[in-house]
């Protein structure tokens, strides 16, 4: 079992251990707020279990059907965290129009509060375990649960402070005022992640500095070539896909060019061990007099 995979199993435990503590406190006190906190943590339950289907596919080498591989699946796992995050607000919504309309008193609330600082210390511990390790390991769906976690730590926090108003002041109807913050933070949350995850499944353009590094690698290795242009690189999960045109003397053999190729292949997997690299390789007439200009 990889290491993916048993965080993806982990984040199932614990969000499953946190959904039961925060519905245990929204009963014992009958907190709106509280009762969201919780719809949020079914949230993260859910996407924990795509997580875990998005890390299983996208470890499966590439098959006559995916020739390019699964990379991609863990985009659409967090695509799916996106869209119950929006699910989870309107319902966080819909609970704080019902303690507008008819705002009760809060039973037990500080010991409301102190299960629900449970469940959010550990929240907050998986959440830095996630980010770190799915950066680590190069998981977007294991990253975009940690982040979404995280969002779900402050927004506990927000709940607990506010609680504590509601009791201190006697105003019951600020516990559903709560509630629609809390929706607010994870509605804005939710489009972040809908929008960084969308733009891996279109393909956008490796960050800058990757580029300039892979560039760097090119330009070190293609001894023998006179350019490289079009260089072009994006990232699918823990892959990195590359391609470029490799300009060589018209009078060079295809060996020679050949191995010029391996030499580049060889440093950019040095650098990236998931490269998937395609190079095309073009005769002197063909030069662009731009890009990595080797000769």
């Amino acid at each position: 079992m990889t290491q993916v995979l048993k965080l993806a199993i982990g984040s199932i435990v614990v969000a499953l251990g946190v959904l039961g503590l925060k519905l245990w406190a929204a009963q014992i006190t009958g907190s709106v707020a509280l009762l969201s906190d919780a719809l949020e943590s079914i949230v993260n339950l859910a996407t924990a279990v795509a997580a875990l289907i998005a890390v299983r596919l996208a470890a499966r080498p590439a098959d006559s059907k995916m020739p390019f591989g699964y990379y991609k699946a863990e985009y659409f796992s967090a695509v799916l965290e996106g869209v119950f995050i929006v699910v989870a607000a309107l319902l966080i919504f819909y609970q704080a129009w019902q303690g507008f309309l008819a705002p009760t008193p809060l039973d037990a609330p500080f010991e409301g509060i102190a299960i629900s600082m449970v469940a959010t210390a550990i929240n907050w511990g998986w959440s830095v375990v996630l980010v770190r390790q799915g950066r680590r390991l190069q998981s977007p769906a294991l990253e975009a649960d940690g982040h979404h976690l995280w969002t779900d730590v402050f927004s506990s926090l927000g709940v607990a402070v506010g609680l504590v108003l509601v009791v201190v002041t006697g105003q019951p109807m600020l516990d559903a005022a709560l509630a629609v913050l809390v929706g607010l933070n994870i509605l804005w949350s939710g489009s972040r992640l809908l929008a960084s995850s969308v733009g891996g499944l279109m393909d956008v353009s490796a960050a800058p500095e990757r580029l300039d590094a892979i560039r760097q690698t090119i330009a070190e290795n293609a001894e023998g070539a006179i350019e490289a242009h079009d260089v072009r690189a994006r990232e699918a999960g823990k892959a990195v896909f590359i391609d470029f045109h490799l300009v060589v003397p018209a009078a060079m053999s295809v060996v020679d060019a050949h191995d010029i190729c391996d030499r580049i292949e060889a440093a950019l997997r040095a650098n990236d061990e998931g490269a998937i690299i395609t190079i095309h390789v073009e005769p002197e007439h063909k030069a662009k007099h731009s890009g990595i200009v080797v000769l």
